[in-house]
């Protein structure tokens, strides 16, 4: 097998890291080339996290694919002198299409809010929860906080980050003022600051503020502390059991830590909550190739195509998926036994 595992490891990366080809592109020098970037929210003005945005030509074709951080932010890199459109189909919003003209500059701050659907899901209801709390706090606090999401969306993060600061020093137990300083830093580029905030609102909260912890083991994860990182995302979990994303970073950590059944049952746990979260997959997939179960690797790409079908990667795993099905063939007579 072991041929067949470094074929699959192989063709992987190219699947779960396509960013890299465009980030690889940054440092272009031509000044004919353009730049896109924005941010994207959801309800509540709560930045969209792993949300996939797609590039398309005018004519339609899918450019490349791109995945929301966790302050709701993409780019797009060494783009043509040309006209776009950007195309969002999250499951439970409204499809948005967005046109873009850079036939004559790059366009950055670009803000696109997702719609709910009539149908609310079980994170509405946590949300409105944490709404209630909020609607505790002192107006001017709350006045700020809006302020400074409304900055966020500019593109101003410094501004966004003195206004959650302010907020919080007006309301000091306001701890998802302290989570929204911790995006600011993040959006500014300071994980060390936004890592303090998380761990503040924390704090404040006395632990019970499920989208800090996940946010801290987020944090934590890619600084490599992922013994940390694991603990602090089961409280995440366990505080908000509705929120994908905190099973899918959960399963990140597992994964990181060599605790392959854990990490694939966060990851399921992620998927029943957001059958159509990308992402999901390409860590189902890291986790099938950590077993060597090929049979569930093909059925993680056959998702991914379907949800993903004309872009540069879903063309990467529509031929890693014929890749597999070939080996796989072609080895069942050699691992027959008399």
């Amino acid at each position: 097998m072991s041929r067949l595992a470094t074929a699959v490891t192989f063709v992987l990366i190219c699947v779960i890291f396509p960013a890299t080809l465009l980030a690889q592109k940054r440092g272009s020098g031509d000044s004919n080339r353009r730049q896109l970037s924005g941010t994207v929210y959801l309800e509540n003005n709560k930045p969209a996290d792993h949300v996939t945005v797609e590039l398309h030509s005018t004519s339609g074709s899918m450019i490349a694919p791109g995945t929301t951080s966790a302050s709701g932010s993409f780019e797009f890199y060494d783009l043509a002198s040309s006209t776009y459109a950007l195309t969002i189909n999250q499951l439970g919003y409204e499809r948005v299409e967005v046109a873009v003209d850079l036939t004559l500059t790059s366009s950055h701050g670009i803000t696109i809010y997702l719609k709910p659907l009539a149908s609310k899901s079980p994170s509405a209801a946590s949300h409105s929860t944490v709404s209630t709390h909020e609607l505790s706090m002192p107006q001017k606090a709350r006045d700020l906080v809006e302020s400074g999401k409304k900055k966020l969306r500019d593109k101003d993060p410094q501004g966004a980050l003195d206004d959650f600061q302010e907020a919080t020093s007006t309301a000091p137990d306001y701890y998802e003022a302290h989570y929204q300083v911790a995006l600011a830093y993040l959006t500014i580029g300071k994980p060390d600051d936004a890592e303090k905030s998380f761990r503040k609102s924390i704090e404040v909260s006395g632990d019970k503020y499920g989208e800090a912890d996940v946010g801290l083991g987020k944090v934590l994860l890619d600084k490599g502390n992922v013994a940390d990182a694991e603990k602090t995302l089961r409280r995440g979990v366990e505080l908000s059991p509705s929120l994908s994303r905190g099973f899918y970073e959960l399963g990140r950590a597992q994964l990181n830590n060599k605790k392959i059944p854990d990490a694939e049952k966060s990851a399921e746990q992620a998927r029943s909550l957001a059958p159509d979260y990308v992402a999901v997959y390409r860590l189902l997939a890291n986790i099938h190739l950590q077993e060597k179960n090929y049979a569930a690797l093909l059925q993680d790409l056959d998702t991914y195509i379907k949800l993903d079908p004309d872009s540069p990667a879903g063309t990467r795993a529509k031929q890693m998926r014929d890749e597999v099905q070939q080996k796989l063939a072609a080895q069942k007579p050699a691992d027959t036994k008399p």
